[in-house]
């Protein structure tokens, strides 16, 4: 078998966003475009010979080809094992935890996350360290800075074998071992939570529906909530993985979850609902004719979770992203535990979660998990809710409204600007960032703005500090609104405004957010000018 090295060149659009390299699909399959991601990838972590490494993706379009790709090239540079998940899945939590379990160098993750799949939608390739997270920012500047003077990359001649077949054969020196990408995963939520309980609550006669959205967690949901459960067949709907995710949007909030939301809003709706993203590791959390927001379900997790017995001798801290509400604080306050505020990526609570100072973790974007892996996790926090729901007897709409009496209410929304042309939206935010001490003390429809400041964050742990990282305008009153440019998209730029207001007013914990936040969301747009400089008038998008 030949290992060939490959002339190339360098390919101008390869920094990686706040999760790895995503583009669109043909991209991605243009010539030496994968090549040469992967190699600067193997060549910026300081080279793969002797290593192992998982590999493993959501099932999207090109997600087999490219891991054949990533295959030949990586026994081409002296890695030792592959360990990849048959047919080529693995959720992105599955395989942070298989990095861990087997004391793998790494990992590398094929997908997009909630992006949509297919030949004309959205791919991505991102590369987790040892510890099973996603890179840090030193390692992903040298990844980046190999992308810029790459000259060749390295791949075998011959082609892998089927990954549908479980078991170990060889590519060249290299091993591939394709295992059963559920089975550790689905063991390590049976040591995390009280399976009997969880079992007692279907054998009662509780129902639920579980929308895998026709991705990745679609065969995990099966084993764990079907199978090892006991709940009735058919709990899990759209649960088989299709390369363009059934032609959907894999985004687990009310507006691409919709089916899940029609059933949980109408008659006779079930007891409890969720739905995960495209890779697994978001989800969405539904009561009967009751959502509840992301940065709630974090709020409340951070209360309860010590009712599932992985969690039974209590929480070290919780770490929040800036954007999210400040709900988990006032309960960490309350508990006396150490709380966190970082920026928007999974990455930066990593650092948190090996020095032990936190042990759930949580971001706006339907993101929440903890220290049993180094990612965010979709099926985790739906089994943590399910634990807390047999623990306590109490209904998805109980449990909120008795969190909201104890700690306030922090009314919360997300306002998203899709597409919008990346010169306007830079535009926008630097227009924002010069006039930030000059805001203060003025008047935006009826509102009067307390403070404002560009949020940057210097980690507790290795002291390295990180700028930029959205702007935060404060509101009289208690109010807020961020504004930050999101590093998931791959086409034009996707404008987020993140709006928040506390209540602590018993009546007044019922209402719809929308207009609970009504005079948050005008100032917002007004001190933006978002109207007049993007030409939106609404959001493409509103959680």
């Amino acid at each position: 078998m030949t290992v060939q090295t490959i002339a190339t060149t360098p390919i101008a659009d390869q920094k990686p966003g706040t999760s790895g390299l995503r583009k669109k699909t043909r991209v991605f399959m243009q010539p030496a475009y994968l090549q040469n991601y992967v190699q600067a990838i193997f060549d910026g972590i300081g080279g793969v010979a002797g290593k192992t490494l998982v590999i493993g993706g959501d099932g999207r379009y090109y997600n087999d080809s490219a891991i054949g790709i990533i295959l030949r090239m990586a026994a081409a540079n002296g890695v030792a094992r592959c360990i990849v998940g048959q047919h080529g899945l693995l959720s992105t939590p599955a395989a942070s935890h298989l990095i861990r379990k087997r004391c793998a160098d790494g990992g590398l993750i094929l997908s997009a996350s909630h992006n949509p799949g297919g030949v004309d939608a959205d791919f991505g390739l991102k590369y987790n360290g040892p510890n099973g997270g996603p890179a840090t920012e030193a390692v992903t500047a040298q990844i980046f800075a190999r992308t810029l003077d790459i000259a060749s990359y390295r791949i075998l001649g011959a082609e892998p074998g089927s990954l549908a077949d479980l078991g170990e054969s060889r590519l060249g020196e290299m091993a591939v071992e394709i295992v059963d990408p559920v089975a550790d995963y689905a063991m390590l939520m049976e040591e995390l939570f009280d399976f009997d309980a969880i079992s007692g609550l279907f054998n009662g006669g509780f129902r639920m529906c579980f929308d895998a959205m026709h991705a990745v967690t679609g065969p995990y949901a099966r084993e764990i909530l079907e199978h090892r459960l006991g709940a009735p067949a058919g709990t899990v709907i759209n649960g088989i993985p299709s390369p363009d995710f059934g032609g959907g949007h894999p985004d687990p909030n009310p507006v691409w979850a919709k089916t899940l939301m029609d059933i949980m809003h109408g008659p006779n709706a079930p007891d409890f609902g969720a739905a995960s993203d495209g890779d697994g590791d978001r989800n969405m959390i539904v009561g009967a004719h009751c959502y509840v927001s992301p940065s709630d379900s974090l709020a409340l997790l951070t209360d309860l979770a010590h009712l599932a017995p992985g969690y039974s001798g209590g929480l070290a801290g919780v770490a929040r992203s800036m954007p999210t509400s400040s709900a988990a604080d006032r309960v960490a306050e309350a508990k006396g535990i150490a709380h966190f505020e970082t920026p928007t990526g999974w990455k930066f609570f990593g650092n948190l979660l090996d020095a032990g100072k936190v042990t759930i973790c949580g971001e706006e974007s339907a993101g929440t998990g903890s220290d049993h892996v180094r990612e965010k996790d979709g099926l985790w926090a739906v089994l943590l809710w399910l634990n807390i729901l047999a623990a306590t007897g109490k209904s998805v709409a109980q449990l909120m409204a008795e969190h909201w009496e104890r700690y306030g209410r922090n009314y919360y929304s997300r306002h998203d600007y899709e597409s919008v042309d990346i010169t306007v939206a830079n535009a926008l935010i630097d227009n924002l960032r010069t006039r930030l001490k000059r805001l203060p003390g003025q008047v935006f429809a009826g509102v009067t703005i307390s403070g404002a400041d560009e949020f940057s964050y210097d980690d507790p742990v290795d002291g390295s500090i990180s700028t930029g990282q959205g702007i935060r305008i404060y509101f009289e009153g208690g109010g807020r609104a961020v504004f930050r440019l999101s590093g998931t998209g791959t086409e034009g730029a996707t404008l987020r405004v993140y709006l928040e207001r506390l209540e602590t007013d018993p009546v007044a914990l019922a209402q719809d957010p929308q207009v609970a936040l009504a005079s948050i969301i005008a100032a917002a747009d007004t001190v933006a000018e978002i109207a007049n400089r993007t030409g939106r008038t609404t959001p493409d998008v509103i959680t």
